[in-house]
């Protein structure tokens, strides 16, 4: 994978992590009433489409483990930008609860503290990109099923914790 795809998916993470606590922040603002009767559902969100998208992969890397890394198993390396997005809102919808917990700051304030998460989920996901090009063929088969688990606990975690 070469650094431009990275920090594309790593941008990906970061934007949504970075907009998340802005449109907290934003309908705390603006619909405070709306929001706090909605708030009780984040998690649950979160847990579904992390569900979701986890239970998938790890399908997908039981079907890959069966086909053996045969080239007439239907197997794709590449991560469509549709299902980075929906990842992108999946893993930082628990952010959107931070703009509520930020309601009391100023607009620079809520803007500037977002920006700092993204910046560290920016700089984490690359290193975590750049970890995963080096060890990903020791995992082989293994990173999807690896993957589904990690996006299914952290659903869990959201949700119950």
């Amino acid at each position: 994978m070469n650094k431009k795809r990275m920090a594309f998916i790593a941008g990906i993470y970061a934007g949504f992590q970075f907009l998340m606590p802005v449109i907290g922040w934003g309908l705390v603002h603006e619909a405070l009433s709306f929001f706090k009767a909605f708030e009780p559902f984040t998690p649950w969100i979160a847990l579904i489409l992390l569900c979701f998208i986890g239970g998938k992969m790890l399908i997908e890397g039981i079907k890959d483990k069966k086909c053996g890394g045969e080239e007439d198993c239907a197997c794709s390396d590449r991560i469509s930008t549709k299902l980075l997005m929906t990842q992108g809102v999946a893993t930082a919808i628990d952010a959107l609860s931070v703009g509520f917990t930020i309601a009391e700051y100023t607009m620079i304030m809520a803007v500037t503290a977002s920006l700092i998460i993204g910046a560290v989920t920016f700089v984490i996901c690359f290193a975590g990109l750049k970890l995963g090009t080096r060890f990903g063929t020791k995992l082989a088969g293994n990173a999807k099923i690896l993957g589904g688990i990690i996006l299914i606990a952290i659903g869990l975690e959201i949700c119950f914790f």
